[in-house]
């Protein structure tokens, strides 16, 4: 379903965000404020943390959050930070410890966050170790993949996708098993810049010639309350670039799917920064993670179902070829208007009836943030 009009026009819905909004450090601040620390982020699927001790990490806001499966079996996602003198408690993306010592003063903590060993204890005579275990962060299990939020705020993630449940169901998400490592892409880019570009469908022609190859001139987009949902299907004119050609042609049939998606590119934007990109081969996420005002980190991994068909391996890599191209594209499509931005003669230009998504977009953004309504920075 659509996003709803308003009964009442308003008179900057025909219009883009302005520029300062994708430079200014005072509107990332109050936009961390109103809702991306509220945001929820998937750090991964239940499958990479199979046991006891098993952790994957994420840093988002400046906050390091760790994911870990107790002796219970249970999952669970804590600030990564030790209790007595701040430190960070572990490194890296991923690792298995049965208990989390902090390295400055060797606090340790069980996996499922208590507080367990305290060197010197008797120097401590008033240490309640109840009151002191690691700090929890809100978890939720979205179809085996996990998500965290650092405040309360904002909607589930099931909430946001029940629309599309129906659609997203056959693609059995949770016997879905990891088939890379997470890749990290610093840019100097605003993170509207890098959502923008996602849900934008009229640069597909001019600026991606081999998914206009593969879909023709049938990219389609939709707006709906909390996500963006674009898709594209497979033309059965054989493409001219051998990647592209070897994909049309060596594509196995998906029998878990209905025929409507054996041959469709499907993507999910769930605001205001998570993405799925779902295709008949695999599933890929990616996050735009905000640094500053003006730099992001671009956080990427790919699923599949366990699938051992040669066809299935082979266009499983020209998948990634394919997408590799067309990442190298969006890079320089987007910095060339985050540079745009920077610049005082920019002004908000018109969106078309079917920008849907970006006008979707600019509208939460002005009811979250106020602000985004002013045509220049205030005072302060």
């Amino acid at each position: 379903m659509a996003t709803q009009l308003r009964s009442v026009p308003d008179p900057l819905d025909d219009l883009s965000l302005p520029g300062w909004l994708y430079w200014h450090e005072g509107f990332f601040a109050a936009e961390k404020a109103a809702f991306l620390r509220a945001a929820p982020q998937v750090v991964c699927h239940e499958s990479e943390i199979p046991n006891p001790g098993d952790w994957r990490s994420l840093d988002y806001l400046g906050e390091s959050v760790i994911v870990i499966r107790g002796d219970d079996r249970q999952v669970r996602a804590f600030t990564n930070v030790c209790r007595h003198r701040g430190s960070r408690l572990v490194d890296g993306e991923a690792g298995c410890a049965r208990r989390l010592t902090c390295p400055y003063h060797a606090w340790t903590y069980a996996s499922d966050g208590r507080l367990v060993g305290v060197p010197h204890r008797a120097e401590y005579p008033g240490l309640d170790k109840d009151r002191l275990g690691l700090k929890p962060v809100a978890l939720e299990r979205w179809h085996g993949f996990l998500f965290v939020t650092l405040e309360p705020g904002a909607p589930s993630v099931a909430t946001m996708m029940a629309p599309y449940e129906g659609e997203v169901a056959p693609y059995r998400f949770e016997e879905l098993r990891a088939i890379g490592r997470v890749t990290l892409r610093p840019r100097k880019l605003n993170w509207k810049t890098i959502a923008d570009n996602y849900s934008d469908g009229l640069h597909i022609p001019v600026g991606h010639p081999g998914l206009t190859r593969l879909f023709g001139r049938g990219y389609a987009i939709e707006a709906n309350e909390h996500v963006d949902r674009m898709e594209g299907d497979l033309v059965e004119e054989t493409s001219s670039n051998p990647s592209e050609r070897a994909y049309q042609r060596l594509l196995p049939e998906a029998d878990h799917l209905p025929p409507s998606h054996r041959r469709k590119w499907l993507y999910y934007k769930l605001w205001p920064n998570v993405a799925f990109d779902i295709y008949p081969d695999q599933v890929d996420f990616m996050q735009f993670l905000p640094v500053s005002a003006e730099e992001t980190v671009i956080r990427e991994i790919s699923y599949a179902l366990p699938d051992d068909r040669r066809e299935m391996r082979a266009v499983r890599y020209l998948n990634w070829r394919i997408n590799r191209r067309v990442n190298a594209e969006d890079t320089e499509l987007i910095a060339r208007v985050q540079e745009g931005m920077r610049s005082p003669s920019y002004e908000p230009g018109p969106l078309g009836t079917s920008e849907v998504c970006l006008r979707s977009f600019a509208q939460k953004l002005r009811r979250l943030v106020p602000e985004a309504r002013l045509p220049h920075p205030p005072a302060a």
